[in-house]
Order: structure tokens, then sequence, then C-alpha cells
């Protein structure tokens, strides 16, 4: 008798997993059709790609809750994914595992503005939030480049930002509370619409954590009222390393504004081609800085900026004199990462971040990094906050372009932990940095990470394969070392 072959085994498991879950949450919910999945092959890292087995849609915590269970007990990997904007690799699909996407968990739950809160399903996106609360005067402050797509659950395992995190932090900074489905389905409520919970910061512990321990099912952030009075300064430089100065120099004088964000010569005019802000096309570098509060505040904190880059070598000025222009400033900033797709067949966003004032030392590395790899960058920064968002230039149909992009941004990510500074700051380690996570962490720092996981996902059955470069069975890794020896929630399950 002719025994079966691994592929036919493997397609046998996929009809026997794909009836499962159809059973489970609904024909309508699984998509297990190649062709259809082919969507689901990559996130914004898209250099990396595989076909799922099987992709699940959940409707609603129950339906998460089941699935959890069911890939619990037979063995089944998990990859979450949200809108798939991550530029890590987080959401990479893996052959022999499932997709649990949460796109149709896409409802505001509630708003409440007398303790100025909205909860909402991890499938809402990060610009929905603030259209559904603005006619109020109210927004939700972290808004990454991809707001009008990302949704608020990535956003949750990401850590994201954006351009006012300086300011206003990142999505921790604005996170109140979640429900989240472990890995045995059980459901389990962290925070909520209070400012801060007792005991183990398993909140903190979940935002970040790039679908490792477990998948949030709703979201509660915290609103803001609109600042009376906001506005912006495009600040031209006729040298780059004078931007990365005036940077510091702003900050240092006790001045933390709204946004502060840098951008070289070839990301300027990439952006003025794609939206016509208003940039002044020969500057070699451009500060934005946007500026909130009273209007008597703002006023005064304009014409104080103004005055410290100018000595810092400032060639020009530009403050904002209506919303509408306020806002057209920032859509080109915002519009970097499509407009540089213009002038580039690909390109390769790194996410390092420094501290403030490396950032002239880090502008010169790279500007020799580029000369040694023979490849163009294109610098974005959120400069006030030193987080680094360099563009690498690359044609993928050139042979060894994407090797050299490759090398090219893990020597950036390695100058920034030489720097003092950290491999991410808002996209994750995912696949792109987790071979380069000893650049940062020793082996008993990786091992202690680690036997959190253990003690959230002991079959390591969510998101294998990330973060990690090398994954220890849990039994081999002894104990999380928390205090008193305890485990950080009792219900759940011990190795």
């Amino acid at each position: 008798m002719q025994m079966p072959t691994p592929d036919q085994d493997m397609i046998a498991r996929k009809s026997i997993i794909a009836a499962d879950l159809a059973a489970l949450i609904g024909a309508d919910g699984v998509i297990a059709d190649d062709g259809a999945m082919s969507v689901f092959e990559s996130d914004g890292l898209n250099g990396y790609r595989a076909t799922p087995m099987v992709v699940a849609l959940p409707a609603t915590t129950a339906d998460v809750a089941k699935l959890m269970r069911y890939c619990r007990d037979n063995d089944v990997k998990i990859v979450p994914r949200g809108a798939g904007t991550s530029l890590s690799g987080g959401a990479l699909p893996l052959e022999d595992g499932v997709v649990i996407g949460l796109s149709r968990m896409n409802r505001i739950l509630d708003i409440d503005y007398d303790n100025r809160a909205v909860v909402a399903q991890p499938g809402v996106t990060n610009l929905a939030i603030t259209h559904a609360v603005e006619g109020k005067g109210y927004y939700y402050a972290p808004d990454p480049s991809s707001q009008i797509a990302c949704s608020i659950g990535g956003n949750v395992a990401e850590n994201s930002g954006g351009v006012h995190c300086l300011k206003y932090g990142l999505t921790t900074n604005n996170l109140l509370g979640i429900e989240m489905v472990t890995m045995d389905g059980e459901v389990i409520t962290l925070g909520g619409k209070h400012l801060d919970a007792g005991g183990y910061d398993l909140l903190g512990v979940m935002t970040g954590s790039e679908g490792l321990l477990g998948i949030v099912t709703e979201v509660t952030v915290r609103i803001l009222q609109k600042p009376a009075t906001r506005k912006a300064l495009l600040i031209g430089f006729d040298e780059a390393l004078r931007a990365g100065e005036a940077v510091g120099a702003v900050i240092a004088k006790g001045i933390i504004p709204a946004g502060m964000e840098m951008m070289d010569n070839p990301a300027i005019n990439a952006a003025e081609d794609f939206v016509s802000a208003g940039y002044p096309r020969e500057a070699d570098a451009l500060l934005i800085v946007e500026l909130d509060g009273p209007e008597a505040e703002v006023t005064a904190l304009t014409a104080r900026v103004a005055e410290i880059v100018k000595a810092r070598g400032a060639t020009s000025i530009r403050v904002s004199e209506t919303e509408e222009e306020r806002e057209l400033f920032w859509a080109g900033r915002k519009s970097a990462f499509p407009a540089i797709g213009r002038i580039s067949p690909d390109y390769l966003c790194m996410d390092g971040t420094i501290p403030r004032r490396q950032l002239p030392e880090m502008l010169s590395r790279m500007s020799r990094m580029s000369q040694q790899f023979g490849l163009r960058v294109a610098n974005v920064f959120h400069a006030g906050d030193g987080n680094l968002h360099p563009l690498i230039l690359f044609d993928a149909n050139e042979p060894g372009d994407l090797e050299r992009a490759e090398e090219f941004g893990a020597a950036i990510l390695k100058a920034c932990v030489e720097l003092g500074g950290v491999l991410t700051g808002e996209h994750g380690v995912g696949v792109e940095k987790r071979d380069l996570m000893g650049e940062m962490f020793s082996e008993d720092d990786l091992k202690q990470q680690q036997r959190l996981k253990c003690a959230f996902d002991p079959g390591h059955l969510l998101n294998p394969g990330k973060v990690f470069p090398v994954l220890h069975r849990c039994a081999e890794l002894g104990r999380l070392h928390v205090h008193h020896g305890k485990l950080p929630h009792p219900d759940l399950p011990r190795f």
C-alpha cells in the first residue's frame, strides 16, 4: 500500500481544519481557496510572503474563543492579523497555520464623553475613532501615517505612535483597557475606563506584544479635546546636520511641540510632487513643528521656536495661517511613504530609535552607509522622540539589490543600538528584526521574555517564528521570574 506524501497529509489536514472551523463560526467566515487567500500572503513588509493554510474571519469575541480553543486542542498554529499594514512582517502567515483576521469586528461599541473614552472592536480603523468623536470637539491622539487603514487592534499589538506622539504618547499612553482571548479560549478584561489598573501591568504586557500572547477583541482608548489653537511651522535648512541640532535645541529649551518631524531632500521633493504642500524644494532638510494650546501660548512659542531654529541655521520659516494650511503641511509628511513609491520601484522602511542628541551623528553615519551599500536613502523621522524611518530605495528586479537593502537596514539598526537607542520605535520586531534581537538583548534577557510568553502560550502556537531568533521549549526555561514566585495571572496556564 502506498503511503501518503507530506503534501497529501497537509492537504488532508487543511480540508479537515477548514471544515471544522466552518462548523464553529460559519462557512462565510472561513477561506481555504489559495487564490482567495492571496491577499493574506504578506503584510506591509511584502518582501516576505507565504500562503496560509486557512483564513478564519471571526465576527464576535465568542467566535475568537472557539477558534482559540480548537487550535489549542488540535495543535494548530495561529497568526493574528489586523489590517495588514504592519511593516515588520508581524502578520506574515504560516503555511501550516491559521490566520485569524479581525477585519469583521469593526464596530465602535461605546462613546463615553463623560469619561472621555471610546470602546471599539479591534477592526475599527484608527482614523474612524477621531471621525466618530470630532463632532463634539474630541479626537484620538495617536496618528500613524497609515491611520486611514490601520486597525486599533493592530495599533495595540504594535504599540503604534504617529506624528503627534512626542507630546501625546504612543498607543500605550492612550490605552485604558482591552478585552482579550487567551490561548485557552478564556476571555479576560484588563483595565477599563479608569486611568490605571491594580496588580501586575498585564495591559502593558499586551501592548506591543505582536500577537504572541493573546488576541485582542475589544479596545478602550482615551480621547482628548481638540486644542483651542494649532499652528505648524515649516522650517528649511541647507544642511541636514543643522536640522538635527535644531531638534535638540528646541527640546532643551523646555518646549515640547505636539509634533516634530524631519524630512531630508529626497523625501521633501517626493512629498511635494505628491501633495503640493508648499515644501521648500531646495532645502537639504525640513522640520515640521506643531504647537498647540491656548492662542496666546501658541503665539509665544511659535516666536520662540523661530528664534531658536534661526540661531541653528534655518534658511526658511513658514507658519500655517489657517487650519487647512496646517493640515496640508502634515498631508505631505503623512504621504511620504506612498510618495517615495513614485521615485523607486521598492523600498524598505526602517524603524530604529536613538537619543535625540545623536541625530546629527546618525545622519552622518547613514550618509556614509548609503555610499557603502550603493543605495539611496530618503529620511523621514519622528525627530522629536528620535524614532527614525529611513526609506532604503532599491529595485527587487535587480540581482542583489534586495540583499544589499536588507544589509543596509541591519547596519542602520545596529548603529541605533550602538548610539544608545533601540531596534524599534513602533513597527515591532516581527521577522524583520528578529535576528537582530541579540544586538540589544542578552541570552538571559531573551529567555526571560520567552518565559513570559510561556505563561500565556505554553504550546508556542501564537505567531511562532516572530520576535525571538531562537525559540526554547517552555519546559527547558523554568518558571517566570516575578515577585513572590507568582505567575502574571492566576488563571493563566502553568508550565
